[in-house]
Parts: structure tokens; sequence; C-alpha cells
């Protein structure tokens, strides 16, 4: 398995794909339209520039992504940033998410990020497990901050300093 810095033109599509079920199929994503190539080259662009945007590909496929981007606007949160990991469900449970992660955490240090916040939807006891894999520890719940799939739903909120 190859881990790199994501190409915007090169690696849109197959992120978009792989993103495309975790906004379909349930609530582990609070979007409710997955975005098409061109928007996910933008985030690519932005966050890759901004952050950083890393693929895992195996034989010349994409099969999943971590990205880092902004917490809040406001500049005294600028050195925080939060993550997000997706891998392509027919690859789950392979160690890709925690290989992604342990090559972006460095990668965000390095560019001077000091606290790294990943939110997620509750229950998926996989990302949990994956980020508490990698050294994030439980910060809190917001509890019924989003309406998805017909109810309410809490996002737990995991931090790791870099």
């Amino acid at each position: 398995m190859d881990l790199r810095l994501a190409d915007p033109l090169r690696d849109a599509a197959r992120c978009a794909a792989i993103y495309r079920p975790f906004v379909t199929d349930g609530w582990t994503s609070f979007e409710t339209e997955p975005p098409d190539s061109a928007e996910m080259a933008r985030r690519i662009a932005d966050y890759g520039a901004s952050h950083a945007w890393l693929v895992a590909e195996r034989d010349g496929t994409v099969v999943g992504y971590a990205y880092g981007s902004p917490h809040r606007t406001r500049a005294a949160y600028s050195s925080s940033c939060d993550v997000a990991v997706y891998v392509d469900p027919a690859c789950a449970r392979q160690g890709i998410g925690r290989a992604l992660y342990e090559r972006l955490l460095p990668e965000l240090a390095a560019r001077g990020l000091h606290a790294a916040f990943a939110g997620i939807a509750l229950p998926n006891p996989g990302s949990i497990a994956v980020h508490e894999a990698v050294g994030f520890t439980p910060v809190g719940i917001y509890r019924e901050v989003g309406w998805k799939c017909g109810g309410w739903r809490d996002v737990g909120w995991w931090q790791r300093l870099l």
C-alpha cells in the first residue's frame, strides 16, 4: 500500500466514490448530498494546501483517504484542526485508516498544528476504535446535534495533541 499526498485531478473521483455511501447510507457524515468529483477536487486542493490530504493506494486504486481541515474560523483556533478518515467499505478493517492517520498526524504537526479533533457520529465503534488506536481520547458529546436518517444523532468528540 502506498500513502501519498492527494492530487485533486487524479484522486477526486475516487475519493468522492469512497465518501458517497457514508453520506447516502447512514449518519456517518452529516452531509445530505454527496459531493461530486469537482467539489471533492476543490476540497482536496483547499485542505491539501492549508493542512494535508492523503490517500492510500493499493494496486493503483485509491482505497482510503484522510485529511486535516480548519477546526474553527476565529484566529485563536488556527493551531487546531479537525481530521477525518474514510476507507472504502470493501477494504475496511485492514489497517488502512490507522496507517493514514499515522502518516497524517505527523504531517499536521510539521505544519505547526498543535491539536487535532475528530467528530464521530454515534454509534460508530469502528471509527472510535481507529481514533483511539492512534492516541485520540474522548472529550465530550454533542447530544442530538444533527437530524439524519429519521432521527436525532449525537456526535462524540475526540482529541489528540500533536
